[in-house]
């Protein structure tokens, strides 16, 4: 592993730690894991610090809708699929975007506040788009784990043990 991948693996776990921590723990310099970093951000590499979040524990995200939307399109001339694609991510509702293989081209996910907002973007909005075929919707009940987080909590068992 080059000293690039290190402090990059070391930001992806636990992106607040300080430029000293990562100094201390990958035994370089400030300077050195400094210009790393700089090198990252400015190549693109690293492109945004954030805050993962329990959305089952923050009160406004708890009560958004997510859904998963399956698209067929039929591909452009000399563009592909990325002249839909552009399209598509665009609007604010959508969260993810990805080309697949398989049963379908486009995997969407987006997000609404109500199940019909997200049911009359998806019939008004992504399934008029030029190229769209057709569009299935999967509405996400509940996360279990994602990019790697679990969001759900073991179960203790709370009760006291007995002895003789």
């Amino acid at each position: 592993m080059n000293d690039t991948d290190e402090i990059l693996d070391l930001l992806r776990e636990n992106a607040r730690l300080s430029v000293e921590d990562i100094s201390a723990m990958t035994k370089k310099s400030s300077d050195e894991v400094r210009a790393i970093i700089k090198k990252l951000e400015d190549g693109g590499i690293i492109m945004k610090y954030a805050a993962i979040v329990n959305p089952e524990k923050d009160g406004e995200l708890k009560d958004k809708v997510r859904a998963e939307i399956e698209i067929q399109v039929t591909p452009q001339r000399n563009r592909g699929f990325d002249a839909i694609a552009d399209r598509i991510w665009r609007f604010p509702q959508v969260k993810s975007l990805y080309l697949m293989s398989g049963g379908y081209d486009l995997k969407v996910i987006i997000e609404g506040d109500t199940l019909k907002e997200v049911a009359l973007f998806v019939s008004s909005k992504l399934s008029t788009l030029e190229g769209v075929r057709s569009t299935k919707t999967h509405f996400i009940l509940k996360t279990y784990k994602e990019n790697d987080i679990v969001y759900v909590e073991a179960e203790r068992d709370n009760r006291e043990g007995v002895t003789a």
